[in-house]
């Protein structure tokens, strides 16, 4: 299957509205990079990239006290949130950039680790991101990534309001130019990219005591009607506010329901660079 051509950075689905950052800034190192933790060691040099609010690259920057992180994102805006994040820890080994993961404005060879949470999959071209990542990382350097995936997403009981959610998610983020399904597809881009020690895993959220449902069925019914994907997805004539509100009321009551559980599946990949 021949590689697809470099193009920009894709539409970000999500944009950064309030019941976006929710999700985000919930996110940790240990929930959300405990593949790549064992690898960390005090001096490293990282480079955390798509940092949004800047939980995770604030995690990254206290296991790496001897070391330094440089968090960067293609949103100016959200880059004041991360600040603010790792000021409020006292951080003083991280700094923050705007950047596309496309064309990284970084030397060759300049950090020990070159780390992507939940980026590949709003990009245009993520066989040439992780080519991208290969460059700046040093020789024997780590290329961690990891990616929801969609399709694999699976809940209890059975909703046809969060199925119509599911399809109409894919199809808004495919017409943006990402690929939602992206945790299936980290080891092949990887081997596109010319990358070959490749451990691939996987990892899993899962949402299901009352407090966990609450949460997560409520930043995504809020998500469905008064964020960019909602407006994505009507200006892009895949859904009407009638419809929108439908699938944000199929999310509440699930999250109502005392059987309900959600899993989220994420595929993993950890690479070294060559020598």
């Amino acid at each position: 299957m021949p590689e697809p051509k470099p193009r920009e950075t894709a539409v970000y689905t999500h944009g950064h509205h309030e019941s976006v950052l929710r999700s985000h800034t919930w996110r940790t190192a240990e929930n959300s990079a405990a593949y790549l933790l064992g690898s960390l060691k005090p001096h490293m040099r990282i480079l955390d990239i798509g940092c949004g609010p800047g939980t995770i690259t604030a995690d990254l920057a206290a296991l790496v006290p001897d070391g330094h992180v440089t968090g960067v994102d293609r949103a100016p805006e959200i880059l004041d949130r991360a600040r603010a994040t790792a000021a409020g820890r006292g951080l003083g080994n991280v700094d923050f950039a705007v950047a596309d993961v496309h064309a990284l404005d970084y030397p060759d060879d300049t950090f020990c680790v070159v780390h992507a949470h939940q980026v590949l999959q709003h990009v245009g071209d993520p066989v040439q991101a992780l080519r991208e990542m290969k460059r700046v990382a040093r020789p024997n350097g780590f290329i961690a990534v990891r990616d929801s995936d969609y399709g694999a997403m699976t809940w209890y009981p059975a909703s046809p309001g969060m199925d119509d959610w599911l399809d109409l998610y894919r199809r808004v983020a495919r017409a943006n130019g990402g690929e939602p399904d992206a945790g299936r597809r980290l080891r092949s881009w990887a081997l596109r990219a010319g990358l070959t020690d490749i451990t691939a895993t996987s990892g899993t959220w899962t949402f299901a005591t009352p407090e966990e449902r609450e949460w997560w069925s409520g930043l995504w019914a809020d998500r469905t009607v008064a964020s960019s994907y909602a407006e994505r997805a009507v200006g892009g004539g895949h859904a009407t506010p009638e419809r929108l509100r439908a699938v944000s009321a199929a999310w509440r009551e699930w999250g109502n329901r005392e059987d309900g559980w959600f899993s989220v599946l994420h595929g993993e990949i950890l690479c070294r660079k060559e020598a």
